[in-house]
Parts: structure tokens; C-alpha cells; sequence
């Protein structure tokens, strides 16, 4: 028998179980809410098709453990959010990426816009701001070596688009001499 392809089977669901579960997951990564009920219900799901039981049950239990993280200030769905969206706006994301980006680690609507607004206020065009970080970062436009950028520049507008940057906005930062100086306009 290869030990490698057999598989311990999963622990049985347990409060304390789901809160070292928890607790470990959130010392290695940061999440929000609905992101931490996901991966403890995927681990509900796995020992409830090995063992047996009530899902009704085993989901309780998963949100007294999500309800004492929050409470402890483990869990703070708009502390989340500020940290992800500064975090994908220093990166080069667009506003509409970083929406999605909340989104898809189920953010609450308005703890994103809260967090997007923070952005706004930070920057006088947040999205032009990422966008010459993103350019700056894979070297598109006027990041470019000066012969090739006529050559590139289809694919540098196409990439900075994929992104989720209006065409104005691309347009101006793959055209622009001096990146720098469009930020003090």
C-alpha cells in the first residue's frame, strides 16, 4: 500500500474542533466572514460524508464559532476590507477588480464601498494611480523599452482593459511621456 495516496480520514466536528480550525486559519491568512464559514463548512462537509450526522446541526455549530471569533475581534469584516483593498490598490487593481475581489470573499456590499470610499479619499483618481502601478510593475507603456513600446502598444491598452481600467484611463497611461506628471494634473 503507498501511504502517500492514503488519507486520514477527517476529524468529527466538534466546537472546539471548529474553533482551532478557525483559529489556525486565521493566524496563517485574513478573511472575512463568509470566507471563514466557507472553508469550515467544507470541513463539515468531508467529516459529515465520512462520519455521519445532522448538517443542521454541524452548521450551528460553525456559526456560534464564526459569532465568538467576531466577537473577540478576530473576525471584523470591514477592518477586511480597508486591508484587501489598499492591499490590490498598491498592486495595480482597478476599483472594479477590488470590488470583485470583496465580493468573491463575500464582503458585505457596504463594508466595500466604505472601504472604496476610503480609497477615493485618498487619492484624487485612485484608478489612475493603480493604473501606473500595474504599468510600472509589468513594464507596460511608457515602463517599456522606448523602441518597443509602438510595437506593444495594442497589447499594453488590451492588458491594462483585462484589468478593469476605462479606455481613457489606459489610453493616457500608455501614451504618457512622463507617467509622473499625470498624477499632478
Amino acid at each position: 500500500m503507498n501511504t502517500r495516496t492514503e488519507r486520514r480520514p477527517p476529524p468529527r466536528i466538534t466546537a472546539s474542533y471548529l474553533e482551532n480550525a478557525s483559529l489556525h486559519y486565521l493566524e496563517r491568512y485574513a478573511s472575512s466572514r463568509a470566507n471563514l464559514r466557507r472553508v469550515l463548512m467544507r470541513k463539515v462537509e468531508r467529516s459529515l460524508a465520512h462520519h455521519g450526522g445532522e448538517a443542521a446541526e454541524a452548521q450551528a455549530q460553525v456559526e456560534v464559532v464564526l459569532e465568538k471569533l467576531a466577537r473577540l475581534g478576530y473576525l471584523d469584516d470591514a477592518a477586511y476590507a480597508e486591508t484587501k483593498t489598499r492591499s490590490l490598490h498598491r498592486r495595480g487593481g482597478s476599483l472594479r477588480l477590488i470590488r470583485a475581489a470583496l465580493s468573491a470573499k463575500g464582503v458585505e456590499a457596504e463594508a466595500a464601498e466604505a472601504a472604496l470610499a476610503g480609497l477615493r479619499e485618498s487619492a484624487a483618481d485612485p484608478d489612475l494611480v493603480a493604473a501606473l502601478a500595474l504599468a510600472r510593475r509589468r513594464r507596460l507603456g511608457p515602463y517599456r523599452a522606448p523602441d518597443k513600446r509602438a510595437e506593444f502598444r495594442m497589447k499594453d491598452l488590451a492588458a491594462l482593459g483585462r484589468a478593469g481600467f476605462s479606455f481613457e484611463i489606459c489610453r493616457a497611461v500608455v501614451e504618457a511621456d512622463d507617467p509622473e506628471s499625470l498624477l499632478g494634473s
